[in-house]
C-alpha cells in the first residue's frame, strides 16, 4: 500500500536522484528540473506544507513540489494562487495510478490551506482526469495575452476565478538557467543525454496556443 507523508530533508538527495531520472531526456537531451528543486527549497514561495513524497514498502517512488503564484485581473487586483512542480513518479511505476493519487492527496491539502485555484504546465493527458481544464476556459492567459495550450487550471473553490479575465504570473524561481543547470549536472554521476521522440512532443505543446 502506498504512503503519502512530508519530505524531509533526509529525503532530499533521493528525491533529487528520484527527479533527475525521471526527467532526464523527456523534454530535452539531460534535464533541469532536478537542478530547480534545489533552488526551489530556498525560494520564499516554496510551499513547505504541500511537499509530498509517496513511498512504496518504505521506497520512494514519486514527489509533488508547490510554489506559490499569483493572477492578476485586469483592474490590477492580485489573487495568490500555488502552482505545482516537478512533480514525478518512477519510470517503473508510472501508469499505475500513483501520481493521480499524489496530486489528489496535494491538492485536498491546498485547499485546506486556503488556496483557491491551482495552475500548472503539462501535457493535457495527464491532468484531466485530476479534474485540470485548458486555461481558457477560465479566462486565464499567460503575460503576453495568449492561452498556451498546456497551460491548465483547476479551481479548488467553485466559482473563485468567477469569469474575469486574469494574468498568471508564476514565481521568479521557475526561470531556471539552462546553462547553470547543466554546469550542476555535469557534477554528478554521469547519465546519457539523448535525443528521443517525447522532446518533440514537447516542443510542439509547448508551443501550441489557443484562440
Amino acid at each position: 500500500m502506498a504512503v503519502i507523508r512530508k519530505e524531509t530533508k533526509a529525503d532530499y538527495e533521493t528525491v533529487e536522484a528520484l527527479i533527475r531520472r525521471s526527467f532526464y531526456n523527456l523534454y530535452i537531451p539531460g534535464c533541469v528540473e532536478h537542478y530547480l528543486v534545489r533552488r526551489m527549497r530556498n525560494h520564499e514561495d516554496f510551499i513547505r506544507e504541500l511537499d509530498f513524497v509517496i513511498e512504496l514498502e518504505g521506497e520512494i517512488i514519486g514527489n509533488i513540489m508547490y510554489t506559490k503564484s499569483r493572477l492578476t485581473d485586469e483592474s490590477g487586483r492580485e489573487k495568490e494562487i500555488v502552482t505545482f512542480g516537478p512533480v514525478c513518479i518512477a519510470p517503473e511505476y508510472q501508469r499505475k495510478g500513483y501520481g493521480k493519487q499524489l496530486i489528489g492527496h496535494s491538492l485536498a491539502r491546498a485547499e485546506a490551506l486556503g488556496y483557491e485555484a491551482v495552475v500548472i504546465f503539462g501535457s493535457p493527458v495527464n491532468y484531466v482526469g485530476s479534474g485540470f481544464v485548458s486555461c481558457r476556459k477560465h479566462n486565464i492567459c499567460a503575460e503576453d495575452g495568449k492561452y498556451p495550450a498546456a497551460m491548465l487550471v483547476k479551481e479548488l473553490v467553485p466559482g473563485a476565478l468567477d469569469g474575469r479575465k486574469w494574468i498568471y504570473r508564476d514565481s521568479p524561481v521557475m526561470a531556471v538557467s539552462e546553462q547553470e543547470a547543466r554546469e550542476y549536472d555535469d557534477k554528478l554521476e554521469k547519465l546519457e543525454k539523448k535525443h528521443l521522440p517525447s522532446q518533440e512532443e514537447f516542443y510542439i505543446m509547448s508551443r501550441s496556443f489557443l484562440e
